[in-house]
């Protein structure tokens, strides 16, 4: 058995591992890198840049056919090459890939362990069948990968899931999506708009992670406008008839159907890797799902010298927060015992189906009702957003009702993906509503719509106060 002993031992290549890795070895410590499967990150294999290509396409044919609207006429006649436009998801994911791929390559010789690692002790860690390593400090960052419910696996090889479709070389006809989260919402969108028939089904009535209802329903509405959409599916039978995965249901307005499909893709979420790892040799204390508790301020487990980041923790799926975690956690594995606590960031997310979905600071659940009140636009008439025809969804911001201080927001829309920079970095920086009203708002803009929501949601705070409020510049007509 081979018997290596570093400062810091690094389980995982991904965003977290990798960001990990560099901020050890930037604190001048002995750190090892140690990786069982590809390297190359979920993100750019199959996750966010993979996807947004296929997006990319998609909504380039959608918005292409929208033009007759505005009197572009010929482009109804428009059609998606299935194998071309796979192959082109596949070598610009390759590019990203390549990026992460050269990082791996220009570490230094001994700074990678090849295989599968797995917990002997606190402080110890077997890797593969012949590699023993000490360290000092460990730091788990092994991701996740996707959860398919077992009723699913039915289906056998007709079901597939989001690391295996864009290894497909042609798309099917018809599909049933499994899941209405960021993955089954992206993928489904884009499937549908290069003209697979799309049927999703959610459970429960979950929509892209909204717990604000009426944001929730106006983004199923507009998704129900282009493909079947049910966010709690009712089944009565699943089965593979002739090869073929059948699906009888009960729709929302109560009709029976059987309907059969090329393909299964299943979307019902990622869960941590993290069995192989026998984290019962640990030392640590887990939570009911097996993942490890931990400081969020600090990312050690405990009072341990083992130290959790990236999706594998459980908390924040996104891949800035990953990388944020992964400095973190090899910052302060480096440095242990001297852990030290920081700030962290907004919590924030955004789906990029259409319309577009953000959920920023504090979760709708947690706040406080009565202590809370709630500014909201419509986007129906907003004129920026009509003038692009994408004028469907729903913004609400949250505020303190005594102070104004901006708390969160939930909304669907259309350039969400940059209204939700707007409120994370309102929030991280505190503001309260009249400072983020005497902040500039151009005309004719997207934004004009977020300060719609702002200053109802500051209306109310002084009517909550019996309080007049100060007076400030119109908002344009339009």
């Amino acid at each position: 058995m081979k018997q290596i002993k570093v400062d810091v031992a690094v389980i995982g290549a991904g965003t977290a591992g990798m960001a990990a890795l560099r901020a050890a070895r930037l604190a001048g410590v002995n750190a090892v890198l140690i990786e069982g499967g590809e390297f190359g990150t979920t993100c750019a294999r199959a996750g966010c840049m993979p996807s947004k290509l296929l997006l990319a396409a998609a909504n380039g044919l959608h918005d292409a056919r929208a033009l007759a609207a505005r009197g572009i006429e010929g482009t109804h006649a428009l059609e998606p090459d299935y194998a071309h436009v796979l192959a082109y998801v596949r070598r610009e994911r390759d590019y990203f890939v390549k990026g992460v791929l050269e990082e791996v390559e220009a570490l230094p010789d001994g700074a990678i362990l090849r295989g599968q690692a797995r917990f002997e002790a606190p402080a110890r860690l077997l890797v593969g069948d012949d590699t023993r390593v000490e360290a000092k400090s460990i730091v788990i960052a092994t991701g996740a990968a996707p959860s398919v419910p077992d009723e699913l696996k039915i289906f056998g090889d007709r079901l597939v899931t989001s690391d295996d479709l864009f290894e497909l070389r042609t798309l099917p006809k018809r599909i049933a999506v499994f899941g209405a989260g960021p993955i089954a919402l992206e993928l489904g969108q884009a499937l549908a708009r290069l003209d697979v028939e799309v049927f999703m089904f959610g459970k429960g009535g979950r929509v892209a992670a909204l717990t604000d209802t009426p944001v929730r329903d106006a983004l199923a509405a507009a998704l129900a406008d282009e493909f079947h959409f049910d966010p709690d599916a009712k089944f009565q039978e699943m089965s593979l008839r002739d090869g073929q995965p059948t699906l009888r249901f009960t729709s929302p307005d109560g009709r029976e159907h059987v309907e059969r499909f090329d393909f299964v893709l299943a979307a019902t979420g990622r869960a941590p890797n993290l069995r192989p790892l026998a984290l019962e040799n640990a030392g640590i204390e887990l939570n009911g799902k097996g993942v490890p508790l931990f400081d969020e301020t600090t990312m050690q487990c405990g009072k341990s010298p083992i130290f959790v980041a990236g999706d594998c923790d459980g908390t924040r799926p996104w891949l800035h927060d990953a990388a944020d975690e992964g400095k973190l956690a090899g910052d302060n594995a480096a440095r242990f015992p001297d852990v030290q606590a920081i700030k962290r960031k907004v919590p924030f997310s955004i789906v990029f189906s259409e319309p577009q979905v953000v959920i920023v600071g504090a979760s709708y659940d947690d706040l406080d009702r009565q202590m809370t009140v709630t500014g909201e636009v419509s986007f129906e008439n907003q004129g920026r957003s009509r003038v692009m025809r994408q004028n469907r969804g729903l913004l609400h911001v949250y505020a303190d009702a005594k102070t104004g201080k901006l708390r969160g927001a939930q909304g669907c829309g259309p350039a969400m993906e940059h209204l939700g920079h707007l409120l994370a970095w309102a929030l991280q920086l505190e503001l309260t509503l009249d400072e983020a009203l005497k902040l500039p708002f151009y005309h004719p803009v997207v934004e004009e719509g977020l300060r719609t929501a702002l200053k109802d949601a500051d209306r109310k705070c002084y009517e909550e106060r019996s309080e007049t409020p100060p007076a400030l510049p119109s908002a344009a007509g339009c």
